[in-house]
């Protein structure tokens, strides 16, 4: 079994599908690479593929009319993005950057929506994930036109926690995803250094630890109390959630663009 099957099998959205419908989708599908800061996607750039991540980590981001850098979510190893090409073949409007040394699969726009024609459980998929991030932007939105500097950053916290949390050892939630200071400033709408003034608050009243691009979440009750909400449930740990098996041994190399 080659990798790109196997990740298009062990996929949510397509483990539905028949062999001859996955080696289809493999045949028509790209892989290439990316280092750590590189975009993978660009503003204009025309929308004609669907990416799924396979391996690294990725963050969604859009440009603000000052030219600064807005993040309105990260991707993780098994997510697609980039998915409104479905719907709209112009050009994008976000771009997509790789956190770390990234590798996707690039899925023609036009076989996603003939899978769509074909299954509804996969049709029902695509709607659910853009109805998700729709959902988290907006509420975002709604927190950036309404909320102190301080409840934004809570409502951050908490929904990293819930989507990167995983226990400390000693008491808290640690959080696995790796963020500087501009990082929670770029998706707050905000400063480094208002977060960095706003993080020494949380931390001096015992709520979160904060370190060199880590942060544990001591008190989570209590930092949900600082915006009226309950704590997120725990995810499940890596550990916990890997698929039984593994993917055959890497052979992924950069490929020519779709």
């Amino acid at each position: 079994m080659s990798e790109k099957f196997w990740h298009l099998k062990n996929s949510d959205l397509f483990r539905s599908l028949d062999d001859d419908e996955l080696a289809r989708l493999e045949k028509f599908s790209r892989v290439k690479q990316f280092p750590r800061k590189n975009p993978i996607y660009l503003p204009a750039d025309a929308a004609n593929s669907v990416f799924m991540l396979t391996s690294g980590r990725a963050k969604i981001c859009h440009l603000t009319f000052d030219g600064k850098q807005s993040i309105l979510f990260f991707i993780e190893p098994g997510e697609l993005f980039g998915e409104l090409a479905i719907f709209d073949e112009g050009d994008r409007d976000e771009y997509a950057e790789a956190i770390d040394p990234t590798t996707v699969m690039m899925i023609p726009a036009e076989e996603i929506r003939r899978l769509m024609e074909r299954h509804a459980e996969i049709s029902l998929g695509v709607t659910k994930l853009i109805g998700f991030r729709r959902r988290r932007i907006e509420r975002r939105l709604k927190n950036l036109l309404f909320l102190s500097n301080r409840e934004r950053l809570a409502h951050v916290l908490l929904e990293l926690m819930e989507q990167y949390g995983e226990p400390d050892g000693r008491s808290g939630v640690r959080l696995r995803i790796k963020l500087s200071h501009q990082d929670l400033a770029n998706i707050i709408g905000s400063t480094r250094e208002t977060v960095t003034v706003v993080l020494g608050d949380l931390q001096e009243a015992g709520l979160v630890e904060v370190g060199r691009r880590k942060i544990i979440i001591r008190k989570p009750d209590a930092l949900a109390g600082v915006v009226n909400r309950t704590a997120p449930k725990m995810p499940p740990t890596p550990s916990d959630s890997a698929p039984p098996n593994t993917p055959p041994e890497s052979k992924f190399g950069e490929a020519k663009p779709l």
